[in-house]
């Protein structure tokens, strides 16, 4: 399934957008945009959708989503019947926030936050819960007070314990721009070879010799810049073409996984099953059967109509 573009338009005079969403039910639209997200999802329980991770939500859920990256909330249930599923959503451009950074060393963890947002970054439910109490600040007509309580918002959560989202595969291949531009140069040598050849066998050595780095210092790097070694993002970005495969196309299971550099089906099954805590089958059942909402959901306060496909 192709995600819809979604246009995100600022007030005038205006650095962020903060939106108060509220909903009998949230429903199922995958879309992107090329402005950073921060969602918090209230009295609500379902599926969420961030390029190809999938996983259930439920209470003070709070995620970071990099630009470009497909993603949605599904929910099937409020957790008080009685009151309407809200999300606070703040978007807001990574350019001025790297600027801020590099000419205030007091907002440098914003630096920090995005580098390591690049594959979307779910929080704790005690970090949702701190966010929502400052739900009246963010809500302020003073666009100035908004400003002031986003940032001091994202530079708390530059240090906050969080689980990165989406294998780096969910960016590639007309989807989105990859999120490398920040790494050191030696390290985007190896990043590359991994993009082009991923589905063949590749050696630690091979991408060391790409990078002009010993094997040492190579895996070094991937650690510091992308917070794993190096044979952990290969099998992330293995596992990441295969659940693309899994959702665009019929291909039995066995033909993805060798073309996605899984000659052996067990191992594949194995190794997929670590990563995204299910089975290949069951994760193409999950996408199949996410469906747009019923007419009765329609949201209590909606969106401007923004959601557009790209020409």
């Amino acid at each position: 399934m192709k995600p819809a573009y979604e246009h995100v338009t600022m007030d005038a005079g205006c650095s962020i957008r903060v939106y108060h969403r509220k909903l009998p039910r949230i429903p199922f639209e995958l879309h992107h945009h090329p402005e950073y997200e921060l969602t918090l999802t209230m009295n609500s329980r379902g599926k969420r959708y961030i390029g190809d991770s999938v996983d259930d939500y439920e209470g003070n859920d709070l995620v970071l989503v990099p630009p470009d990256l497909p993603h949605t909330w599904a929910s099937n249930k409020s957790i008080d019947a009685g009151a309407p599923q809200v999300a606070i959503v703040i978007w807001f451009n990574g350019d001025w926030a790297r600027r801020l950074a590099d000419c205030c060393p007091e907002y440098e963890p914003l630096r920090k936050l995005l580098r390591r947002g690049a594959s979307g970054l779910a929080f704790s439910p005690e970090a949702g819960l701190t966010v929502s109490q400052q739900a009246d600040a963010l809500l302020s007509k003073s666009p100035r007070a908004r400003l002031s309580a986003a940032l001091n918002v994202l530079c708390e959560l530059a240090d906050r314990d969080a689980t990165p989202l989406a294998s780096p595969a969910a960016f590639s291949q007309g989807q989105v721009g990859r999120p490398s531009g920040h790494e050191p140069e030696r390290l985007n040598r190896a990043l590359s070879v991994i993009d082009a050849r991923f589905a063949e066998r590749l050696t630690l050595q091979e991408l060391a010799e790409a990078a002009t780095l010993s094997e040492r210092t190579l895996n070094r790097y991937f650690v510091q810049h992308l917070g794993e070694s190096v044979g952990k993002y290969l099998n992330r970005v293995r596992i990441g073409h295969a659940c693309r495969m899994l959702v665009t196309t019929a291909w039995p299971v066995s033909i993805i996984a060798a073309r996605s550099g899984f000659p052996n089906v067990a191992n594949f099954n194995r190794q997929f099953r670590a990563v995204k805590q299910t089975t290949p089958a069951a994760y193409r059942d999950t996408f199949a059967q996410a469906n747009p909402a019923p007419e009765e959901s329609r949201p209590l306060e909606s969106r401007p109509l923004s959601l557009e496909k790209r020409p």
